[in-house]
Formats: structure tokens, C-alpha cells, sequence
């Protein structure tokens, strides 16, 4: 994720210099599944999805927390299918669904429109930051791909968040820890370009894909390793 001061749109700010066809950015830092849902902001993407057009999709970390103990209005249910939670969000009481719920839904609307889905791992929090390298995807990363598998032929899941920690891990903790100045989170406008690249990287290594035959990188051009 993209320091949201300079770049609220996260790393897709810099895919288009990676791809050879038009690159339209609806991402919005601070945003889960559920939000993102909850706000409009996937209706107004399947509303203006036309065939053969490619969304990807990624999500996780806003995703997490209770809604035990107070809702935030981004939480998701717990589960990963039709289970709902009940909560209460400013003062309202609310259904609540689980991420692979919310991605599902999102994804077969913009299937049913003759669209194509990428499911996208989160990226990392900084993997340096204990003083030794640490990556564990967590659980909404199996998840994304779960919910690619399911949704059948015109799905397809990158693990981007594997990519981006591997070209961390070349990188070592000093240079890494440089390209997040803010928090853990949130990576510098020149970290954001890893970023970006890590998911050419991810998408390069599976074959291309969907974007096959749009990426104007070759995969040896960018750090890292095939995975």
C-alpha cells in the first residue's frame, strides 16, 4: 500500500507503465471488502465494465479486527462463505459478510457482464521489521485464491503480496525499511513502484494470463525470482 498522503490510489498509480492498454485506477486507501462494498465504489466499477475488460481486485488490509468489541465499518465476518455477523456501525445495526462473500459477489457481477477477474494477494507490511526477515501472508491470502478458483475460468489469482515480500527479502532490511518512512503499512511513491512491478512480476511468472501479451516488461528486467 502506497503512503495514502501522496498516492490515496496505491500502487496502481504506476501499473500503466507496465502495460500496453489503458490502465483506469479505482482504488482508494483505507478501503476492505466490506467498505468498498458498502461505499458503492464495486457497483460503480460493474456498471462501467464492458467485455473484455480485466479487473483486479485486491484486498486484506483493512479486512481484519473484531466487530465484538466496536465496528469500524470496514471488519469483515468471519468464515469464508454465506456466514453473516450482526453488528452495530454508527449507532445502525448491520449484516455483515465475509471477505470471500463480498469478492464473490464482486467477481461474478463483473463475469456476468463479459468482464475478466484477477484476485490479488495484499501486499506486505514491512517484512524487515522485526530486525530479521518475517513473511507470513496471512489468511485472506488464501482466501483471494479460493475465491479465483471458485468463481472458475474467468479468474485468475496472482500472489502478489508473495512477489512483493521476495523482492523485499533481496532487497535486505536497510534498503527495504527506506521504502517505508511512514508505518508498516505504507511504502514511499518509489516503494510503490516495487510494488507495482512485483504484481507484473507475479503475473509474468504464471504465464501472463489475461494481461498476456500487454506487459511491456520482460520478467527478467524486474527483481526477483519466479516463485
Amino acid at each position: 500500500m502506497t503512503n495514502l498522503i501522496h498516492f490515496p490510489e496505491g500502487w496502481g498509480v504506476f501499473l500503466p507503465y507496465s502495460l500496453s492498454l489503458p490502465v483506469i485506477n479505482k482504488a482508494i486507501g483505507g478501503r476492505s471488502s466490506r467498505s468498498f462494498t458498502v461505499e458503492g465504489r464495486f457497483d460503480e466499477i460493474i456498471k462501467s465494465v464492458q467485455a473484455d475488460d480485466i479487473v483486479i481486485i485486491e484486498f486484506g488490509h483493512n479486512d481484519g479486527g473484531s466487530l465484538s468489541s466496536s465496528d469500524n465499518g470496514r471488519s469483515v465476518c468471519s468464515g469464508t462463505g454465506a456466514e453473516t455477523c450482526q453488528s452495530t456501525y454508527n449507532g445502525q445495526v448491520v449484516t455483515v459478510h465475509t471477505y470471500n462473500y463480498y469478492l464473490t459477489e464482486a467477481g461474478k457481477a463483473i463475469i456476468a457482464k463479459g468482464g475478466k477477474v484477477i484476485m490479488s494477494s495484499q501486499t506486505p507490511n514491512n517484512p524487515w521489521e522485526s530486525g530479521s526477515f518475517v513473511y507470513n501472508g496471512g489468511r485472506f491470502v488464501t482466501y483471494a485464491k479460493d475465491v479465483a478458483t471458485a468463481l472458475g475460468a474467468n479468474a485468475m489469482f496472482v500472489d502478489h503480496g508473495a512477489y512483493t515480500a521476495n523482492i523485499f527479502k533481496t532487497y535486505g532490511k536497510a534498503k527495504t525499511n527506506a521504502l517505508f518512512p511512514q508505518d508498516h503499512t505504507h511504502t514511499s511513491p518509489i516503494g510503490a513502484v516495487v510494488v507495482a512491478k512485483a504484481f507484473i512480476k507475479g503475473l509474468q511468472c504464471g504465464g501472463g494470463g489475461f494481461l498476456k501479451g500487454f506487459v511491456k516488461n520482460a520478467t527478467e528486467s524486474i527483481e526477483g525470482t519466479c516463485l
